[in-house]
């Protein structure tokens, strides 16, 4: 398995970043997209590092918020062949608590899943898209208080509620080394994300989590106590960025060491 960053917040590169995640994976030989990032950022820098898009046999939508899913339109202009697989339940309904009166739409771009309709599969929970690549939905109950804390709604049937992130999905990858996970916000949490993918597929040793853990905004001690809950799954290696932020990187590189990889535009991994 191989996997390029096309974009991200950070680049250390002459390509583009913005707030936003795309990722481009290899794997046994099928070509994968996860997200689409804000903008065509993703496309122009994929256009830089020789990533033919055009060649992408399926996308992956991690969760329905605009900074993973605007890019989509332009995705679909340059590959007129591959699906992209959404949970169930991702809707254009998802929003940011600012205050008590003011909520700011953050989902997917108003009018996409009608337009794309046919070109998006909805996964109702766990999917198995080809041999050794699954998507998996939360299974951890409970996660509507982790939105509420946040300060995430979705709007349903004229009501607010806090976001229980069932519209995010891991994308998990059988490797040589153990699963491998990408799960691009980890909204629910990085540990409850290895250990759903734990119960998922009982036996298999879980290798790597790739992806952003949403941590800009939380206290350094929130962040250490995640910090010794990841060590405690015994994963091996994490690598991420985007939403993580900047204090809460360098705390889990303190707290992690050398596990803890920064993820950027750019930066690749294999396994």
């Amino acid at each position: 398995m191989k996997a390029k960053v096309l974009v991200d917040n950070i680049t250390k590169n002459q390509w583009k970043a913005e707030w936003g995640l795309s990722i481009y994976i290899e794997y046994n030989g099928h070509r994968i997209l996860l997200d689409t990032g804000t903008t065509e950022a993703f496309a122009e820098n994929a256009d830089q590092m020789g990533v033919r898009l055009e060649d992408v046999e399926f996308g992956v939508l991690s969760h329905a918020h605009y900074d993973h899913s605007d890019g989509l339109g332009e995705f679909f202009k340059r590959n007129s062949t591959a699906k992209f697989y959404l949970q169930k339940s991702a809707e254009e309904n998802c929003y940011s608590r600012k205050n008590f009166l003011f909520k700011k739409y953050i989902g997917i771009r108003r009018g996409y899943l009608e337009t794309y309709k046919d070109r998006i599969v909805y996964a109702d929970g766990d999917m198995e898209v080809i041999p050794g690549v699954t998507l998996l939905a939360h299974r951890t109950p409970g996660l509507s208080g982790v939105g509420k804390k946040a300060g995430m709604y979705v709007r349903k049937n004229g009501r607010w509620r806090p976001d229980d992130f069932s519209h995010e999905q891991s994308l998990v990858l059988d490797t040589k080394e153990g699963l491998v996970i990408f799960n691009s916000c980890s909204h629910g949490g990085a540990d409850v994300i290895i250990r759903e993918a734990e119960a998922a597929f009982p036996g298999k040793q879980i290798y790597g989590l790739i992806g952003g853990f949403h941590l800009f905004r939380s206290e350094d001690q929130e962040v250490r106590e995640l910090a010794d809950r990841i060590r405690k799954t015994g994963i091996r290696r994490i690598c991420t960025g985007h939403c993580t932020g900047e204090r809460a990187m360098e705390i889990l590189k303190e707290e992690l060491g050398d596990m803890a990889e920064q993820i950027y535009t750019g930066f690749e991994i294999e396994v």
